[in-house]
């Protein structure tokens, strides 16, 4: 059942419940950055943004320290996770992994670009441009290059979890 709209205020806990219940895909960007590799894991990617040019988004929280890291790298690697990929999505986005990328494949173009085999898709991107959201940034890449699967299906997060795309009957 539908809830009532109800009036919130700045830092309200419901607005974050809210806005779990949409679902987005689950994408890792990532790069070589001092000789190793760094990776942030965006549930907030999204496609589509503009064609022209060819534009992607995510947010990224203020308080993030994997961002800093690859933010002012040439080009980065995105990986839109494939559903049979929750255990790599959770092990890449851990705080607590000394080393996110071991038993991971991966592959590394000579940009510096890093990517998880196996991906829905992956592109290649450089920053376009960073706008200021709240407590969050906007991170609009522009994509200069594609690879996808069309029979891999995406991994989805929705109401703080993943999930798996259904077929809709009728």
């Amino acid at each position: 059942m539908r809830q009532p709209l109800a009036d919130v205020a700045s830092g309200d806990p419901t607005v974050r419940t809210v806005f779990g219940h949409f679902p987005t895909g689950v994408a890792a960007i990532a790069a070589i950055v001092d000789g190793r590799p760094a990776v942030f894991v965006a549930s907030s990617f999204q496609v589509g943004i503009s064609a022209e040019p060819p534009l992607v988004l995510f947010a990224v929280q203020h308080t993030s320290t994997s961002w800093p890291r690859l933010n002012n790298v040439p080009r980065l690697g995105v990986s839109v996770f494939a559903v049979s990929q929750d255990g790599i999505a959770r092990q890449l986005s851990s705080t607590t992994v000394a080393d996110r990328f071991a038993g991971v494949d991966t592959t590394t173009t000579s940009t510096g670009a890093h990517y998880v085999d196996g991906a829905v898709m992956h592109l290649e991107c450089h920053v376009h441009a960073e706008l200021g959201a709240g407590d969050h940034d906007v991170i609009l890449l522009q994509v200069d290059a594609v690879a996808y699967d069309p029979h891999v299906e995406p991994l989805i997060w929705h109401g703080s979890g993943f999930r798996a795309l259904a077929p809709v009957s009728g």
